[in-house]
């Protein structure tokens, strides 16, 4: 039983006995005692004081009192401010630590036993276009939605991993159009490039020509980009795709595979899987059959013009386009389509919507739809499938770099590729220079540069707070020093390395009430941690409570590492104590890296 546990049940038999009242678990606050104050968990006790009819310090007391003589793992307690410091003995901490070595402790309390799935969550991320290749953008939202997912896994929910793919509209007619018009029959093969970057290049020169039209004829018109002769062209060939025109469709399937394989070879770069991908190509049309059964339910309004709307001004919204007049679809119409196609097929208790925070108008619109689509019992809804609080945007901020904001369209962007081959280059630089892999073979050694780019990439990333925007600076996020990926593998390489080097297989410490150095502690304090942390993780969506507590437990151990003596410790059991020590904190850090998507080397 964890130490919170115990804490919390002997703190209700406290005021049961003191105060002759009776409470609820979770009325019981407990937290990490601060830096400045003595102590290892703090009861929070002004809450408890409505109960005692006593001063918060007179309170603490009591119960700091009760717990000293009732509870063994107590060893003492101060009172600061209304705040019950409890100092854990050194005996509780050694016994979770011998303990821990029948169970993984980077599991959460209890998944070291048979554990039941709590709960079915689709995560969608990814969701790009056909007409440009992955970018930085890009990189953030694989990151995040893939981490989320494993995090959610940890915390013990069954995860359904999926991609919505945006491979119909108005922006892949433009690089099919311009394709067309000046390819002269270009493909990957012919010219040795990757097919999402071929097809990005076509989407750049539309705009480019868009622009030459506009500048040509009307130049003093806001709207004259939306009206040149080529911008027709492209609406045409949407509305020749919407109408299954053979040669259309043809040309359309042959650059998506083009790419289709451009992206395989990044997410697989980046260590990226899906258990479905969905396309709209293929539910714009439920998301049509929608449309029109809201309308017969008076919800949605078809203007003069045949262009269907909804008005959500009373909620505080404005009106949305839902078909517009020549029948085609826009991105809320799939999006209403897929969502329902989901929640039917799969029965999910959570879809997590990992998007930019530019749509956050859009998802507080869709959501809002589908909630009177259910209340107005729109088919194909059922009983068995919940709404309004089913869904969940997963808001994030835009990625910067040193040298200023992204931009697609005018073929400035950052493409992930580059970018990940950049951080390997860099990462094989800054190694060689510190003389990090001259132990290793020449393919161990480009495996590890590898390993640490993209360690450096993911970590700098997936640090920060989702909802923050973030400047990614590549040359900060390579540094063995500091808050990274490579300060944190080098970490967990140098405890291998004190492993080999002990030649012990298995490290079973004799249990004794021997006083704990102090780094000892915090390092054992922050293995306990592990379980906690997961779960704040996964239950606010943020892979940066794992980032920033590995970083403290990397940081931690080399402090230790530093003050006591491993290998070269005076008692034999000692030495045994501290290698179970080491072994256990390489075990978590490889676990919360694997969290994070990230990859720790045995030697470097």
């Amino acid at each position: 039983m964890k130490i919170e546990e115990t804490l919390t049940g002997n703190i209700g038999l406290a005021i049961k006995n003191l105060f002759d009242q009776t409470i609820s678990s979770n009325q019981i606050v407990l937290q990490k005692t601060k830096q400045e104050f003595e102590g290892d968990i703090t009861l929070l006790v002004f809450p408890l004081t409505k109960i005692s009819k006593k001063s918060p310090e007179d309170t603490a007391n009591k119960i700091g009192e009760y717990l000293k003589q009732h509870v063994s793992e107590v060893k003492s307690f101060n009172v600061v401010r209304g705040f019950l410091n409890l100092v854990i003995s050194d005996d509780y901490w050694i016994k979770y630590l011998a303990a821990s070595s029948t169970f993984n402790p980077a599991l959460p309390a209890g998944r070291h036993q048979p554990s039941t799935i709590s709960e079915t969550v689709m995560v969608e991320f990814s969701s790009p276009n056909t007409n440009k290749p992955l970018h930085l953008g890009h990189i953030r939202n694989n990151l995040l939605g893939s981490s989320i997912s494993e995090i959610l896994k940890a915390a013990g929910k069954k995860v359904i991993r999926v991609n919505l793919v945006n491979d119909r509209g108005i922006h892949i007619c433009k690089s099919m159009l311009a394709w067309k018009k000046w390819g002269k029959g270009e493909t990957p093969d012919s010219h040795g490039v990757k097919g999402d970057h071929l097809v990005g290049k076509y989407y750049v020169e539309f705009d480019k020509q868009n622009k030459l039209q506009v500048t040509s004829h009307k130049p003093q018109d806001k709207d004259a980009e939306q009206n040149t002769e080529l911008m027709k062209e492209a609406r045409a060939l949407l509305q020749k795709w919407e109408a299954g025109d053979k040669e259309t469709i043809e040309l359309w399937k042959m650059m998506n595979d083009w790419v289709y394989d451009g992206f395989a070879k990044t997410y697989k770069e980046l260590g990226i899987e899906f258990e479905k991908t969905y396309y709209e190509s293929e539910t714009y049309l439920l998301g049509k059959k929608i449309v029109e059964e809201g309308l017969s339910k008076g919800i949605f309004k078809k203007r003069e013009d045949g262009s269907v709307w909804i008005d959500l001004t009373l909620d505080g919204l404005d009106e949305k386009l839902l078909l517009r007049s020549d029948g085609t679809s826009v991105y809320i119409t799939q999006d209403l389509g897929t969502a329902i196609e989901r929640m039917r097929e799969f029965k999910v208790n959570k879809m997590i919507y990992v998007v930019g925070n530019e749509q956050d108008y859009h998802f507080k619109v869709l959501f809002l739809i589908l909630d009177k689509l259910q209340k107005q019992k729109v088919l194909p809804f059922g009983k068995d499938l919940g709404w309004a609080s089913s869904f969940f945007h997963l808001s994030y901020g835009m990625v910067d770099l040193p040298s200023g904001k992204m931009k697609s369209r005018e073929g400035t962007v950052v493409d992930a590729d580059g970018l990940i081959d950049e951080m390997i280059h860099t990462a094989k630089a800054k190694t060689q220079e510190l003389g990090k892999a001259d132990i290793l073979s020449s393919e161990e050694a480009e495996k590890l540069y590898k390993m640490i780019g993209l360690s450096a990439l993911k970590y700098f990333i997936l640090k920060v707070d989702p909802k923050k925007r973030m400047l990614f600076n590549p040359e900060e996020s390579i540094d063995f020093n500091g808050n990274t990926g490579p300060f944190i593998q080098y970490t967990y390489a140098r405890i291998k390395s004190v492993l080999r080097k002990s030649q012990i297989t298995s490290h079973k410490p004799q249990v004794t009430s021997n006083t704990l150095h102090p780094k000892e502690k915090s390092v054992i304090k922050l293995i306990h941690d592990f379980p906690k942390v997961i779960a704040e993780s996964a239950e606010t969506y943020n892979p940066g409570h794992i980032a920033n507590y590995v970083y403290d437990l990397a940081k931690e151990y080399n402090q230790f590492y530093h003050e006591c003596p491993i290998l070269k410790a005076e008692k034999e059991e000692e030495k045994n104590f501290r290698l179970l020590l080491s072994e256990k904190t390489a075990e978590v850090i490889k676990s919360s890296m694997k969290l994070l998507g990230i990859d720790v080397p045995e030697q470097m």
